[in-house]
């Protein structure tokens, strides 16, 4: 197969609906930045959907369609980067129970990121048997393209601290390499997998609108939409709440409604000003400065909304589909040729599949 001398990048969505500014801020915005200078996988993670949400195949099938648009109209390229759909990438499950053989059942189960979906989806007694392998799968999602970064949100970062110590396991295991091998030297040292490294996007953590009590999140019902329409961004903007009663009232210019004017406001002139003006009780209103914030977010949204405009289109949805057509016959040639590097290494390469 054919290979590229650019950085590999393994990054993706699970299908549970339009995204938001939260994953702009925190890993979309990264990938579109980073698409032309390495070479990237964004991964459609349907078949983790399913964890939570087998009774609604139907939804799930449209939510991963409804994604590639929000890819796109952020501006991912499909010629620069490929476009996955998970489950028409069998290496990933065939590594997922390779690697279930590596981590212990404390391993998953004290998964931080995991424990927390848990208590907030309010799956804490009633989880199927799949939910929590869903977090060994992330490991197969990831080490199936041998990438060297991962771009991700605060809130995965668990979730790649446990695939990256997969990935030392496997190596010293079936590969002999070391353990006290430096992360960066594992592929040269003679094993199948680099240890990927996640990169966090700019904002760590983008609140919700409200109170900012908790994280962006769609069935928490505070997000924003890459493709909300203008009244409706100002909308919910005006729903955050500082507790501030008087625009001449000296306000906390860390607080939540700031947090978003510091992710989205770009002139860091401006921001400064507003900063400084709102401690000093300077006569500015919390609604003024989200009439300012909306300005500035719509802004960054109406290309987005230009774009996705096109593929509403009659035969939309098609041309999506055969980008992620097109985009995993291209993804399956790095998986399987790491699935085949992974099953030499545990010395079961009895055959070398081909796919249609």
């Amino acid at each position: 197969m054919a290979s590229s001398t650019k950085p590999r990048v393994l990054t993706g969505d699970t299908p549970t609906g339009r995204l938001h500014l939260g994953h702009w801020v925190g890993s979309v915005e990264r990938r579109v930045q980073m698409q032309g200078d390495y070479d990237c996988y964004f991964l459609l993670a349907n078949m983790h959907a399913f964890t939570t949400r087998a009774d609604k195949p139907g939804d799930i099938r449209q939510d991963t369609i409804e994604i590639v648009k929000d890819w796109l109209a952020a501006g991912i390229d499909p010629n620069q980067a490929t476009i996955v759909l998970q489950t028409e990438v069998p290496a990933i499950a065939e590594l997922t129970w390779y690697f279930a053989m590596l981590l212990s059942f404390k391993d998953v189960m004290g998964n931080p990121t995991l424990i927390h979906e848990l208590k907030t989806k309010g799956l804490e007694d009633k989880y199927s048997f799949g939910f929590p392998m869903y977090t060994v799968g992330q490991c197969a999602d990831i080490l199936a393209f041998r990438p060297t970064f991962v771009p991700v949100g605060e809130d995965q970062e668990p979730h790649i601290e446990m695939c990256r110590k997969t990935a030392r396991k496997f190596n010293q295991l079936f590969c002999g390499v070391s353990d006290r091998t430096p992360d960066d030297q594992y592929a040269t040292a003679g094993g199948v997998f680099p240890i990927p490294k996640a990169l966090i996007g700019r904002i760590a953590r983008l609140p919700g609108v409200g109170d900012g009590a908790q994280k962006m999140s769609k069935s928490l019902g505070n997000a924003i939409f890459l493709s909300d329409p203008p009244k409706e961004v100002q909308k919910k903007l005006n729903k955050i709440t500082t507790g501030r009663q008087s625009p001449t009232e000296p306000g906390d210019p860390t607080n939540i409604l700031f947090k978003f004017v510091e992710a989205f406001i770009t002139d860091p002139a401006r921001v400064a000003e507003l900063k400084d003006r709102y401690a000093r009780g300077d006569n500015l209103g919390d609604g003024h400065v989200k009439q300012e914030l909306a300005e500035a977010v719509n802004k960054l949204l109406e290309p987005m909304r230009q774009r996705r405009a096109e593929f509403e289109k009659p035969g939309g949805d098609d041309t999506i589909v055969d980008i992620i057509r097109a985009g995993t016959r291209r993804a399956n040639l790095v998986a399987e040729e790491t699935l085949y590097m992974a099953k030499a290494a545990m010395k079961i390469d009895f055959g070398r599949r081909v796919l249609g």
